[in-house]
């Protein structure tokens, strides 16, 4: 397995320093690192992309990395179709970018909560617009890898669902090891259900926000507020989920994604070395 960042991992740091992506390609190396983590919302200009995506290129080569994924930020659970067909533009763009960038990865969402509409409501137009896409991205050899991501469609009986109803070899899971609390599900018993489908892994904890603590953190579908933490202090048991991927062969990337209040540039590189321990 193979182990990169997250750029989403560094966002204090590059809302702080004003990085640029080169400057996140730049941090990668020095860390270590065999790949990053690019996201579709820290391109500089839209009008200037294909200069910068050559940029990128360029620097990857130097560094000798590789783009683990490329994220897309897309929302399927809109109401009107014009709406829906506007996000899944941005995933079929997001093939496109991937390929530019080497990588075979498209991280996607479903979709979040909006008003009182529920799962079972939004669930075919989540369906409907990843089976537009998964026509190009079988085209182009590239996976999408639905994320467990937000509080609507979080479970992995629900991401298991989608991806049984689209019924696409190009679409799988980018398993997020700590987004699963947020909808209180156990991570292990999460990784177990969905753990022939993965392609990609966030590598994430989080822990109980305590009543003393004025930070602010994710709030569950229960209203428990979780504090982001370096892999390894917070709730889930990552030892298991390493250990259950080498079991089932897995060769892929195990992306860090770290999303709490500490210093963004200390704690990468500490999770970093506390994953290559549980590699070893």
């Amino acid at each position: 397995m193979k182990i990169s960042v997250s750029m989403y991992s560094l966002a204090s740091t590059i809302k702080k320093e004003k990085w640029s992506i080169i400057d996140f390609i730049d941090y990668a190396k020095s860390i270590s690192l065999d790949g990053v983590e690019l996201l579709d919302f820290y391109w500089q200009d839209g009008s200037t992309k294909e200069k910068e995506i050559e940029l990128v290129n360029q620097a990857l080569r130097k560094h000798d990395l590789t783009v683990s994924a490329y994220d897309v930020s897309n929302n399927f659970v809109k109401e009107s179709r014009e709406a829906r067909a506007i996000e899944a533009e941005k995933v079929l763009e997001g093939i496109g970018t991937a390929k530019k960038l080497g990588t075979n990865i498209v991280r996607v969402f479903c979709g979040d909560l909006h008003g009182d509409l529920t799962y079972e409501e939004g669930q075919s137009w989540i369906v409907e617009g990843l089976k537009k896409c998964a026509v190009k991205a079988e085209e182009e050899q590239v996976c999408l890898a639905i994320e467990n991501h937000g509080l609507l469609a979080g479970k992995s009986e629900q991401v298991k669902e989608i991806i049984e109803n689209v019924d696409s070899p190009f679409v799988r899971s980018t398993f997020d090891t700590g987004n699963f609390l947020l909808v209180h599900e156990e991570p292990q018993r999460a990784f177990d259900r969905l753990k022939h489908e993965i392609v990609h892994v966030h590598f994430k904890d989080f822990r109980e926000k305590e009543s003393a603590e004025e930070i602010k953190g994710f709030k569950s579908t229960q209203g428990v507020e979780l504090i982001g933490t370096v892999p390894g202090d917070g709730q889930v048991d990552l030892a298991y989920i390493v250990e259950g991927l080498k079991d089932e062969g897995y060769q892929g990337w195990l992306s860090i994604e770290y999303e709490g209040h500490d210093d963004a540039k200390d704690s990468n590189e500490e999770a970093v070395r506390r994953l290559k321990k549980l590699l070893k």
